[in-house]
């Protein structure tokens, strides 16, 4: 698990942009802790840092072929690197310089080409150069697990693992993307390939893009969600082939030279992990969850520690204050990189500093519900999608409310920003339509989430909240075998009546009491209200409304007016927290260039 960075450049590197990859690899410092390297070969610069988790004393980056053909720069891990060596070595008639499992990507371009990538089973960003085509190849994994942003410029392209690493390599940090910043209020992220700023893009999950010594960019996808075709099976069948895939995904993801726990939040989904974890290793593992000193009914500790009992763990319980969560706001807006605030990045961030003090790997649970129909919002009737569809037609009822009033829009939302609010919802239209026509609505609104609100929330939660302390989270419910399963399964056995999840529970009775698994779910809750306090409030309103940096984008008048409502009916916490976050957000990326904050600040001292 490591930050990669780089410059693609139309001439040979300058002096200025060797420096720059230089402030690339400072950036990326916190994903890759353990050791650090730039490679230079003409108009190609590579950064790279790394965690070290597979082949310690050899898997140093950028790496190459023996021959030096290819060279690269790989985050992430490929879980089948063990079984890709042997077949290599036979067809190539050499042996890979590492044990490392990031050199199998440069093994099967260098055999198949893009669609080599297809052999990979894992969770991947990457960049290769083939000197001798004159390319460097940037791909990105299936779902999307792993980051890579890149932006084109006059002479050169710029790439890295996050928007602070990008930012380093350009000449000036770009505006804001007024479009983003309306997603990220409507659906508390930003989807799609465009990022908060203008000239800085995702490279899609499942695509990779070739890139020219001209700078020309040519686009692949080789693989795709929408190719999967529904399949017709009854439970007894779905859960024999379920189990035989499930035991090779996780001997895969249980690949590493270093030991690995669990987040467990006493779910389904880390439940059923801890199970399988548990009897795969044959030894206890740790496992750790997180609770709160308020709202205790609400604390997912005591199922955490119900199963963590049963499966003899190591267990760590944390317990935090709304203070400590309140302080932990600029270093968590900081370490997600995108604007996304999703208020679990907080005690994740706080769960990823404990882990590390004893682990480099813990498995999460992420994905279970999108991958197996978990969400109550797969479950509405017929009726009310068609009722939702007439109203916001374009996504066939799913996904069509945001969370800000017309009315409070008008108030609030400067004219750049009310301009841009009424596209808010392309991302999930455009998935909506591109989803095959043999598909039920169920499966179009798993695949609606799986490549919009996963890999632009979930796993930006996931991946930079973990990565800011040097911790690898792996998602084996995200490996895209499991994944191409779930979407595959008939409605009928993910959904009955107001259970959803079904197939998963009803298979983890092996492992799990029926009274655990169908228990009704709860939730990652964060206090969020605890935490705005009435004081808190008093003087974070006049901060934001006084602000220059809002002032662009909010009217300040109409930020007054909704904190005085606020103060009578308590109905904008949510629209409150997302001025929050986008005025500290736009402080350390805009104003500061990406400036890491400290682990505890008061969030107040970033507006004034």
């Amino acid at each position: 698990m490591c930050g990669i960075a780089g410059i693609i450049a139309s001439a040979p590197l300058t002096p200025l942009q060797r420096a720059r990859l230089d402030a690339a690899a400072a950036a990326l410092h916190h994903r890759g802790p353990d050791d650090a390297g730039i490679a230079l070969e003409g108009q190609v610069g590579f950064v790279h840092t790394r965690l070290s988790i597979i082949d310690l004393a050899g898997g140093h980056q950028p790496i190459a072929t023996p021959d030096g053909r290819l060279s690269g720069v790989v985050n992430g891990e490929i879980y089948n690197y063990v079984e890709l060596r042997d077949p290599f070595i036979a067809r190539n008639g050499y042996t890979p310089l590492t044990h490392s499992d990031s050199e199998s990507a440069l093994q099967v371009l260098f055999a198949e080409g893009i669609d080599g990538f297809k052999r990979l089973n894992g969770m991947f960003a990457l960049a290769i150069h083939e000197p001798g085509r004159r390319r460097v190849v940037l791909a990105r994994d299936r779902l999307g697990i792993k980051p890579l942003y890149y932006s084109v410029q006059p002479g050169f392209v710029a790439f890295g693992s996050e928007l602070k690493a990008v930012l380093a390599l350009l000449d000036a940090v770009p505006a804001v993307n007024p479009d983003a910043v309306a997603q990220f209020l409507e659906h508390e992220f930003q989807g799609g390939e465009d990022t908060a700023f203008a000239g800085i893009r995702r490279v899609p999950p499942g695509v990779a893009l070739s890139i020219d010594y001209d700078l020309t960019i040519t686009r692949q996808r080789w693989w795709s969600l929408t190719d999967v075709q529904p399949e017709k099976m009854d439970q007894p069948e779905a859960e024999r082939r379920f189990s035989a895939l499930m035991e090779q995904v996780m001997t895969e993801h249980m690949r590493a030279d270093v030991p690995f726990g669990l987040f467990l939040s006493g779910g389904v989904d880390s439940s059923l992990l801890c199970a399988l974890l548990t009897r795969m290793h044959g030894q206890a593992i740790e496992s750790f969850s997180v609770g709160y000193s308020v709202d205790r009914q609400r604390n997912e500790l005591d199922a955490a520690q119900t199963i963590a009992r049963r499966f003899g763990t190591r267990h760590t319980s944390l317990e935090i204050t709304p203070e400590a969560l309140l302080a932990r706001i600029p270093h968590a807006i900081w370490s997600t990189d995108e604007l996304m605030r999703d208020y679990a990045v907080l005690p994740t961030s706080m769960l990823a500093e404990r882990t590390r003090q004893s682990l480099k790997v813990v498995f999460t649970g992420e994905g279970g519900d999108e991958v197996f129909a978990g969400y109550a919002r797969y479950r509405k009737l017929a009726i009310q999608r068609w009722a939702a569809n007439l109203v916001a037609p374009g996504s066939g009822g799913f996904r069509t409310q945001g969370r800000w009033p017309r009315g409070l829009i008008r108030q609030v939302f400067a004219p750049a920003l009310r301009a841009a609010a009424g596209g808010f919802r392309q991302p999930q239209i455009d998935a909506w339509r591109a989803a095959p026509r043999s598909w039920s609505a169920l499966q179009k609104a798993q695949h609606n989430d799986l490549v919009t609100a996963l890999p632009d929330n979930l796993l930006v939660k996931v991946d930079r909240s973990l990565m800011a302390f040097g911790v690898e989270g792996r998602v084996p419910y995200l490996d895209h075998r499991i994944v191409e399963f779930g979407l595959a399964l008939p409605d009928a056995l993910k959904v009955r009546g107001k259970i959803g999840k079904h197939f998963l529970r009803q298979w983890g009775l092996q492992y799990v009491p029926h009274d655990h698994l169908f228990q009704v779910k709860k939730g990652f809750h964060v206090p969020i209200g605890t935490m705005l306090s009435a004081d808190f409030l008093a003087r974070l309103g006049p901060l934001l409304a006084a602000s220059p940096a809002m002032a662009q984008w909010f009217d300040p008048a109409g930020i007054r007016a909704m904190f005085a409502a606020h103060a009578r009916t308590n109905a904008h916490t949510e629209h409150i927290w997302g001025l929050l976050h986008f005025a500290i957000w736009h402080r350390i990326f805009v104003e500061q260039g990406g400036r890491q904050p400290a682990l505890a600040e008061d969030p107040l001292d970033y507006l004034r």
